[in-house]
């Protein structure tokens, strides 16, 4: 018999949630929200869908769980300046963008967020650990009068992230660190 860990919880009961959350995970990433099931996710990982209830009691809760670490916040930069730290920050952003596998779920997850408040919820923590770290360099460049300070930081913003989004979903042009050096330069500029 396996003893509980340090956390109280039973290492198969630890097992279990991480194979759940590990196949919920390959299915978003494989056809998005749409594509999730209990019932494929009990199958995919072994788990049955009594257990899978017992510990999310609902597809959605399911959901905010699996995408909990999607959006995790990176370390916040501060070298001084709006500039650099915002370069660091938006060519992070824009590599994701091309590569991880969150650019290709959070459309779904944005489209199931105007009919769930459930997955409104999700989208709502997903875009605020996304922006979080963008937000606190223009707020930190506004206080120290590096930038204007007549826009609220979310505004610049999403001046900065918005045409990279944009480019990845809705004109397909690349986000290519050309790209990536002309906006910032644009947005740096402009303040």
């Amino acid at each position: 018999v396996e003893k509980p860990t340090v956390t109280g919880i039973d290492k198969r009961v630890e097992r279990s949630v991480e194979a759940v959350l590990t196949e919920t995970y390959r299915l978003l990433t494989e056809g998005g929200i749409g594509g999730v099931s209990v019932e494929e996710i009990s199958r995919r990982s072994g788990v049955a869908k009594t257990t899978i209830y017992r510990h999310w009691p609902s597809r959605s809760a399911l959901l905010l769980d699996a995408c909990s670490k999607l959006g995790a916040s990176r370390p916040i930069p501060d070298s001084g300046s709006f500039e650099a730290d915002m370069a660091t920050l938006v060519r992070d952003l824009a590599a994701d963008l091309r590569g991880a596998q969150w650019a290709s779920i959070l459309p779904s997850i944005v489209d199931a967020a105007e009919r769930d408040p459930e997955l409104a919820r999700v989208q709502a923590a997903l875009h605020e650990a996304l922006m979080s770290p963008f937000v606190a360099v223009t707020d930190r460049a506004q206080r120290r009068g590096e930038i204007s300070s007549d826009r609220p930081p979310k505004e610049v913003v999403a001046s900065l992230v918005g045409p990279l989004f944009y480019r990845r979903w809705f004109s397909k042009e690349p986000v290519d660190d050309e790209f990536v050096t002309r906006l910032i330069n644009a947005v740096a500029g402009g303040q």
